[in-house]
Order: structure tokens, then sequence, then C-alpha cells
């Protein structure tokens, strides 16, 4: 089907299954529509349905469960159980069992366009050689390596703590938020996520993402010891994979990816009732293209992209060693040639 025909098709698929926001969803399609790394984004659906016929040899990789829809602005930042500050993969909303070159071709394919759009100043073969070389860096290497922010990796640091980040700036977002009323069921789940001592302060309606552009997202906003503490609930569909393929079991592994995929993992992400539950705060959040800092270098930044998906990968592998030779196998045969 065409393009048109697989969009009308997905968001009726979607809207069997969950809510979706006639305003938002219009928002997306408007959005998606203004540049090539905003449609990427947007239309997971789409890559879903075509990887298979137009990359059939990396479409015969070995399967593990992957994160789908990943792209150079699905990382960001969190805080793990010890308060340490975490970067890595933000979003596992498509995760699904494929072929692990899937999340390597698309992260590629999203730098490529970012680079053409002039977001990114580096080279085509560069850049696709820094997710490479991240990649097979740490799958070689004996066990997961967490992005652990505190005392090392600068260059992630400083796209985390940059000035587009700051508290201020984030919290003057939340704070600008209309009262509204979620579903009593969501309403219960957020103050429960809240602290005890929290003075709660409102619900507002969260309008975020590309992919997800659509779905139902609440915030409950309140203040402890002096300070604002924000939790989110955002409706969760199965993956589009699902759509692709017309059949299968509707199961969401969002969950499944998160626990497996780190050993830095953020205490406060749960998915209940349909719903992926978290922390939003100033440096727990998504990293866009337009919070990394002015001065950086982008080939530190794509190598860690592209170890942090090894470092998914061996965690959801079910044969880690079937994925390091047949990675090891395709990089002898042709080096950045055997993921075209």
């Amino acid at each position: 089907m065409n393009f048109v025909a697989a969009t009308r098709s997905y968001e009726a698929w979607a809207a069997a299954r969950i809510h979706l926001v006639p305003a938002d969803l219009r928002r997306k399609h408007r959005e998606m529509a203004t540049a090539a790394v905003p449609f990427l984004r947007a239309t997971f659906y789409r890559w879903a349905e075509l990887f298979p016929a137009i990359c059939p040899d990396l479409a015969a990789a070995p399967r593990l469960l992957a994160v789908g829809d990943l792209h150079i602005e699905n990382f960001g930042t969190w805080r793990d159980a010890e308060g340490r500050l975490v970067w890595g993969v933000n979003d596992f909303d498509e995760a699904y069992p494929l072929p692990y070159a899937n999340d390597l071709v698309r992260l590629a394919a999203s730098a490529l366009l970012a680079i053409d759009a002039q977001r990114l100043r580096i080279g085509h073969d560069e850049a696709c050689r820094a997710i490479l070389d991240g990649y097979g860096e740490r799958l070689a290497g004996a066990a997961p390596a967490p992005y652990i922010l505190e005392e090392a990796h600068p260059e992630l640091r400083a796209m985390a703590l940059g000035a587009l980040r700051a508290p201020d700036r984030f919290w003057a977002k939340f704070t600008a938020l209309k009262h509204v009323a979620p579903p009593k069921p969501i309403a219960k789940l957020l103050r429960k996520r809240l602290p005890e001592e929290a003075r709660f302060d409102r619900f507002a309606r969260r309008v975020a993402g590309m992919g997800s552009l659509g779905h139902e997202r609440y915030v409950a906003l309140a203040t402890a010891a002096g300070g604002y503490v924000a939790r989110e609930a955002k409706a969760v569909l199965p993956s589009a994979c699902l759509w692709a393929r017309g059949k299968g079991r509707e199961r969401i592994y969002v969950a499944e990816i998160a626990a497996r995929a780190t050993l830095a993992t953020d205490p406060f992400f749960a998915v209940k009732r349909g719903w992926i539950l978290r922390r939003l705060a100033p440096h727990c959040s998504r990293i866009e293209l337009a919070d990394f800092p002015a001065q950086r270098d982008e080939h530190i930044i794509l190598k860690a992209m592209g170890a942090e998906t090894a470092n998914v990968h061996i965690g959801t592998a079910d044969d880690p060693g079937a994925l390091r030779r047949d990675f090891a196998r395709r990089s002898r045969q042709a080096g950045s040639t055997a993921w075209a």
C-alpha cells in the first residue's frame, strides 16, 4: 500500500486499541511534513512495513528483543537508584523481536538525515563508521557497560547538563500547563507515584514526542521539600511491527526490554495497565538534537550511541554468541558496506 493508505490503516489499528487525541494527531501530521528527521521519528510503522523488503539480507540477521524505533533523538538521561546520572536509550515503546540490524540501520539512517539537514556536522561515512565501531567494540566486551556520567564521558555529560535543559526552563513548561482531569484510574496511578510528603498541585495533559504523538499523556505536578516533582503516564500500544505483520500476539515489550537492557535502571519507570509511568525532571528526559552543545565531538557521541545499542542487544539476545558471530562476519565481509 502507498504511504497515505499505510498511515490511515495504522492509525485505525491504533485507534481500535487506545484513545487517540485528534488535535495531537493533526499536530503530528503537520510536524512530520516539516523535515526528514521528524518524518522518520513519526513513521516507524512504515519502516516496520518496508524494512524486510528493502533490506532482505539484514532482515535475516539474528533476532533479539530490539528497540525498533531507534534514532539519534531516542537517547536521554535518568537517575538510577543511587542517584547517579545515566545516559542511554530513552524510549522502548516500539520494542519487538526483530533482527538486530534493524536498530543499527535505523540509527544510522537518522544520523544521515540529520547530516543532510545540516543538524550534524560530520561526514556520512564517518557517522556510520562511528556507530558500527561503538557497537562492535561494546559487543566484543565481556558484559554491557552502562553510561554513568558522574566521573566519565564528558561529551555526553555536556549534553545532559546543557543550558537548554536547565531546571528553570524545564519547570516553566510544566507550570504553564492547564489543569485537566485525567481518567480516575490514571489519576490514582499518578498520585501513588508521587512522594508521600508531596503537596499535589495539578494534573495536566502533556504533548510530546513524535512516534507517540496522539497518545494520551497526563502529568501529575506537585511540590516536595520546596521544589517541583512530576510524574507522567503515557498510553502505550503494542509495537507497530504487529500492525505491519498483520498478525501475532498483542504483547507490549516495554517493561521487559527496559529491565533486560541496562544495569542502571530508572527506579521510577514502570508499565501498568497499558500505561508507561515515569518520573519527569530536568535531567530525566530525552535529549533532542537542539539540546546538543554547540561545541561537541559528534564522532564520540555517535560512537556512544552505537555502544549503547550493543548494551541493549547483549541484554536482550537469547544467544549473544550468534549475535557476535554475525556482526563479525558482516564486518569482515565489506566493512560498512555490509550494512547498506
